[in-house]
C-alpha cells in the first residue's frame, strides 16, 4: 500500500510504502473489542467497597424479644434487610486486569491500523516539530492538516515544542510509537503516522 508522505503545511512531499500485512490487515471487530476490554480494565482502579454485615459497626444484641411484639423476629440491627446494615454480594476491593494473549494484542494493533488505512483516515507526516511554544501557530497548522479529532504518533521521542503547543489543543492528542495503542487510536477521527513512527510500527508488529 502507497500513501502520500505531507509535511505540516499540508504539502505532498513523497510517497510511502506501507506494509499491507499491518495496514491492509482483515478488521476483526471480535478483536478490537477484546482489546480495549482489556485495556479499560487495567485502568480500573478497582477500589469499590461495601460493608458486609460483620463489618458494619453496631451490637450483637437481639434487638427485641421473640414473641410477642407483633414484629417480625429480628435477631440483629446489622442483617442486610435492616435499616444501616450490611450489605449481601456487595462490590469489594479486587483488580479487573486480566490476560490477553500477546498474539491477540498484535493482532488488535494490525486491526486498528488497517481500519483507519481502510477509512482513509491516516495521514502520514515526514516530521512533527515545533519552533516555538505557540499553541495559536499549532491549532492553524491543525486546520491547514483538516485534523480536529486526531491521535498523532512520532518515533521514540516527541518534540517537546511541538508536544506542548498541542497538548492545549481539544480532542488531539500526541504520543511517541511505543505509547501508540488501540483505544486511543480508535477514539479519534484520525491517525497521523510520522515517516519514523511507520518504521517503528512495522518492526514492532512484524
Amino acid at each position: 500500500m502507497k500513501l502520500p508522505v505531507k509535511n505540516m503545511k499540508n504539502e505532498d512531499v513523497g510517497e510511502i510504502l506501507l506494509d499491507d500485512s499491518i495496514f491492509a490487515a482483515a478488521v476483526r471487530k471480535d478483536i478490537l473489542f477484546r482489546m480495549v476490554n482489556w485495556q479499560l480494565a487495567k485502568r480500573r482502579q478497582g477500589t469499590h467497597k461495601t460493608k458486609t454485615a460483620g463489618e458494619v459497626s453496631g451490637t450483637n444484641k437481639k434487638p427485641f424479644k421473640q414473641k410477642g411484639t407483633g414484629h417480625a423476629r429480628q435477631g440483629s440491627l446489622r442483617s442486610p434487610h435492616m435499616r444501616g446494615g450490611g450489605v449481601i454480594f456487595g462490590p469489594v476491593v479486587r483488580s479487573h486486569d486480566h490476560d490477553l494473549p500477546k498474539q491477540v494484542r498484535r493482532l488488535a494493533m494490525k486491526c486498528a491500523l488497517s481500519s483507519k488505512a481502510k477509512e482513509g483516515k491516516l495521514i502520514i507526516l515526514d516530521e512533527v516539530a515545533a519552533k516555538d511554544i505557540k499553541t495559536s501557530v499549532m491549532a492553524n497548522t491543525m486546520r491547514k492538516l483538516g485534523l480536529t479529532s486526531a491521535l498523532i504518533v512520532d518515533g521514540d521521542e516527541v518534540n517537546e515544542k511541538f508536544a506542548l503547543s498541542i497538548r492545549n489543543l481539544p480532542r488531539i492528542e500526541v504520543l511517541p510509537q511505543i505509547g501508540a495503542n488501540v483505544y486511543d487510536i480508535l477514539r479519534h477521527d484520525t491517525l497521523v503516522l510520522t515517516k519514523a513512527a511507520v518504521e517503528k510500527l512495522e518492526g514492532r508488529l512484524k
